[in-house]
């Protein structure tokens, strides 16, 4: 079977918009070129006849798309036909297939088309095989043998689940844990300790069963298919595909409400199944409150940034999208002409001739509020005596989980309020309520959706609830009313045709009821028109290809991403080079670099005080001593932090310090000195306390930093959203006031406002830093290895570009300080602040452009910026490794820089997207380089 390369040789869309609305005008023509070569909108005259015969068989339309896999893999075999397409695997807990064991090696199958089936049954650009439990315990290997070969007829995979697996997977984690709360049910109430002792296992269970579907997706994966993993039971599911292969597809899909992030933070297992469901590409959802929810919980539970598009994590974003998915509406529509559904139609009319018909269809379960419809009805009655004898409420409660108490007391108590009702209010010929603890075949189901005058629906919580389309598809004759609660999803798609109600005020729902009875039929009309237009339209079909197709758009979207993304620092390369050169410098950043890793924000324990106190990581200690004890190097520390901070943590090392992002600097043998122009000033300082004081005052769980020469207030452990707001208050606070005509820069990082002096970056400051080492340590040869590693700000990555020879075409703004003048602030070596006027902003201009003219004589091989031995510059030197300057007769003149490029090293801690050459993911991995390094020396 050959690869499947689909999208190979796809052009990017230029947008998302521009690829739906080319599709949509696609369908368009096709629909009216169907018509215009047929008259009637048939591609053939049986059509008719063949699909009213599928409907007429009742499920056997799925049996028949089921077994259509043989020619589905004829097509798949032979893209030069022109019939090439994409393979879908559809992973779900349970197989559209139930199994019978017949014999040792013989097995019945028995298809149970739902939902999803229906869904995939239009989907043309697809070929679908579906992957799940085939809902029987097979411990034996022939039966696992011929249960394979059949379900392999039916386009169906199976997982093999052991008994135990099961009951603590799918009936416990599943069902007792997972269920209940995605449906507000909370955690388990009566067998809270029960719970809680084996909830462990049962999660543990639970990712053990996600592993054994990824192991058969990986099974049969082929290169280019897509993985659509399906609802709560799968949450596992993408990151253990992830893990085996990156480059897979993989879209998840929830078919059940998500809870608000303070709901799903009660759970234990929180935040592996938010990260492992961020594994996917694709997240989708119902609605558009389910998917605010999930991007809320990732966020404040996570600590990650949520997006319009999604949920980003250092650069890699995760899509979150809304798909409301619908029926088969055809299906539904051509069902009624059959002539079975018409008998039915008929016998239903006589029946209940003269009465108004209200219909519920549910599920007897805890979320479809059929007690709160009930009284609800009972309440309409006591109110109405008029209709008494002129409604009926015919109410079907299909058993599900019949063994667990909590599903028989609900039956016990419905049917003590329908047995009450009926009692009340019926006579010895009518009762008001006709109950059926059954399920209906799918003709009689039609038959009574056409007859029915209100159909009502009043989940306390639902996800789509897919019998609101399927009675306004069989409407549109009666013109029925739908009441329809506004906790289930499908009230964002027909609330405007729906009389929308909240199904706990049993008042409302009485009232709604004699609303709807009594409304006039060009009411009706309108209503019914405006929702069946949508049902119509957002088809079952429609939703499984609008997913797929942006699925595929978002991982080549991604691909684009990831181009941009540097690459892993090569550990071996830079050890190589660090041994082959002769004067080395290696910069290196403090905070989320040679610290200890702080635990994520959804610890929140003692976390917060803990970045608050940076300490420098244990396991660093030997190699920074190996490293400054080094004569042919001279290592860097460059931080923002303040002087007393570095001086705590490194004064024990021979090295350099240069703290407040290089506004003071320091050898650990020498005292302090300031880097900071004459006339710099700081009176604003002080204002801006003020204002920074205040913000921390009103926004639990923040704090600021007051520096020399800056101020941090910083927001990471408050809440994201409450935090976001305070940030953005201050900053039109500050601009508007302390700081609207004072020489400062405002820094925003991802949860910190920094109030700087202004034109103070890594990158300017080390130009002074590097002036100044060269001086006291009487350098003698150029530096021709550079390693510089941090997490800064986006406004110092300058340090990075500092370096490079030849500056990215596509950093656009971003300037190299030259080294002219690099010791003239570094003549006056006193400690403390340096006083003086304000700064001009036209020498600031001024001294932008130099830099920018700087850039343009740089060597594209090598980085040659010349600084003599006594500290004045040369800048017309180049690499020439020590000789007398030409320009300079008099007296000896040395290149402090001599990099070629493949002996710079520049890299990101913990940031994708940088302007580093590299990057590396955490503090341990720093560790971990710097420890083979100095071993390596």
């Amino acid at each position: 079977m050959p690869g499947n390369n689909y999208n190979a040789n796809s052009p990017v869309p230029s947008s998302r918009i521009d690829r739906l609305l080319r599709q949509r005008l696609r369908k368009t023509s096709k629909a009216s070129n169907s018509n215009d070569a047929n008259g009637n909108g048939n591609s053939n005259g049986n059509e008719g006849l063949d699909h009213e015969q599928r409907l007429r068989e009742g499920d056997d339309f799925v049996e028949q798309y089921l077994e259509g896999a043989s020619a589905a893999r004829d097509r798949w075999e032979k893209p030069d036909s022109g019939l090439f397409t994409q393979r879908l695997l559809v992973v779900a807990n349970r197989l559209p297939v139930s199994a019978v064991r017949r014999g040792e090696e013989s097995w019945s199958l028995e298809v149970s088309g739902g939902g999803l089936v229906s869904a995939l049954l239009g989907v043309k650009e697809v070929e679908a095989k579906w992957i799940g439990w085939a809902g029987v315990n097979v411990p034996d290997e022939p039966g696992q043998r011929a249960l394979t070969k059949a379900l392999a007829e039916k386009r169906c995979i199976p997982v093999f689940l052991d008994e135990e697996i099961v009951h603590q997977y799918y009936n416990g984690y599943c069902n007792n844990i997972l269920w209940p709360l995605f449906h507000y049910l909370g955690l388990p109430q009566e067998d809270r300790l029960a719970t809680t002792r084996s909830f462990q296992s049962q999660f543990a269970a639970y990712k053990k069963a996600n592993q054994m579907f990824a192991d058969v997706v990986n099974e049969h994966y082929e290169e280019g298919d897509v993985v659509w993993c399906h609802d709560y039971h799968l949450m596992f599911l993408p990151k253990c595909l992830k893990d085996h292969n990156k480059n897979m597809k993989v879209g998840w899909f929830l078919h059940t409400p998500f809870p608000s992030s303070e709901i799903h933070r009660t759970l234990p297992s929180r935040s592996e199944l938010l990260r492992a469901v961020l594994a996917a590409d694709l997240v989708g959802f119902h609605t558009y409150d389910y998917a605010r929810h999930f991007v809320s919980a990732c966020t404040r539970i996570l600590g990650l940034e949520g997006t319009p598009e999604g949920v980003e994590d250092q650069g890699r974003l995760t899509r979150v999208a809304a798909f409301p998915i619908g029926i088969d509406s055809d299906r539904f529509i051509h069902a009624l002409e059959a002539p079975q559904v018409q008998e039915h139609i008929k016998e239903l009319k006589e029946r209940f001739s003269g009465r108004k018909v209200m219909l519920g269809v549910d599920r007897l379960d805890m979320i479809k509020g059929i007690p709160q419809k009930i009284l609800a009805f009972e309440k309409f009655l006591e109110e109405n005596q008029y209709w008494h004898d002129k409604v009926v409420l015919l109410q079907i409660a299909v058993p599900t989980r019949t063994d667990v108490p909590e599903y028989q007391k609900l039956t016990s108590q419905v049917h003590e309020i329908v047995g009450r009702i009926n009692g009340r209010f019926g006579t010895l010929t009518t009762v008001p309520i006709h109950h059926l603890d059954r399920s209906l075949d799918f003709q009689a189901l039609c038959a009574l959706y056409a007859v029915t005058d209100i159909a009502l629906v009043t989940s306390l919580r639902d996800g789509m609830n897919l019998v609101s389309y399927e009675f306004v598809a069989c409407q549109d004759e009666k013109r029925g009313v739908l009441i329809l609660s506004e906790f289930a999803g499908a009230a964002q798609s027909l609330g405007a045709g729906a009389i929308l109600v909240n199904p706990w005020n049993i008042t409302e729902v009485a009232a709604s009821i004699g609303q709807a009875l009594n409304m006039s039929a060009e009411e009706r009309e309108k209503r019914h028109l405006h929702n069946f237009s949508h049902v119509t339209t957002h088809t079952a079909q429609e939703w499984a290809e609008t997913f797929v197709s942006e699925l595929n758009d978002t991982v080549l979207e991604a691909q684009q991403r990831i181009r941009q993304v540097p690459p892993l620092l090569p550990v071996e390369e830079a050890i190589d080079r660090y041994l082959q050169s002769s004067n080395r410098l290696l910069i290196l950043g403090f905070n989320a670099t040679l610290t200890e890793p702080v635990d994520s924000p959804d610890r929140r324990g003692g976390d917060q005080i803990r970045e608050m106190d940076l300490k420098l990581h244990q396991d660093l200690k030997e190699p920074l001593t190996r490293l400054c004890s080094d004569p042919k190097t001279t290592v860097v520390v460059l931080s923002g932090s303040d002087r007393g901070v570095l001086d705590e943590n490194f004064g024990d090392y021979d090295m350099w310090l240069a703290a407040e992002n290089g506004m003071f600097l320091r050898s650990t043998r020498g005292d302090w000195m300031t880097t900071m122009p004459e006339h710099s000033n700081m009176e604003w300082v002080d204002s801006v306390k003020h204002v920074f004081e205040y913000f921390t005052e009103r926004t639990p769980r923040s704090h600021f930093e007051l520096r020399e020469t800056s101020l941090v207030w910083n927001y990471k452990y408050s809440d994201v959203e409450f935090g976001r707001l305070q940030a953005r208050d201050m900053l039109q606070h500050l601009w508007t006031g302390p700081i609207s005509n004072a020489s400062v820069d405002v820094v925003q990082g991802s949860r910190s406002v920094e109030v700087r002096a202004v034109g103070v970056t890594k990158g300017v400051t080390i130009v002074r830093i590097l002036g100044e080492i060269v001086h006291s340590k009487s350098i003698s040869a150029p530096i021709d290895y550079v390693l510089c590693v941090g997490h800064s700000l986006g406004k110092d990555e300058d340090i990075y570009t500092f370096f490079e020879p030849e500056l990215p075409s596509d950093n656009i703004g971003i300037t190299r300080p030259k080294l002219s003048d690099a010791t003239k602030s570094c003549g006056d070596r006193k400690s403390g602040r340096s006083g003086g006027s304000k700064s001009s902003h036209k020498q600031t201009q001024r001294n932008t452009e130099n830099k920018r003219n700087n850039n343009s004589n740089n060597n594209s091989s090598s980085t040659s910026n010349g600084i003599n031995s006594s500290g004045s510059s040369n800048s017309n030197s180049v690499g020439n490794g020590g000789r007398r300057s030409s320009q300079s007769p008099d007296k000896i003149t040395w290149n402090v820089l001599d990099l070629k490029g493949d002996n710079y090293f520049s890299c990101a801690v913990g940031r994708k997207r940088t302007n580093a050459r590299y990057r590396l993911d955490t503090s341990d991995d720093v560790v971990s380089f710097l420890r083979d390094l100095a071993r390596a020396s």
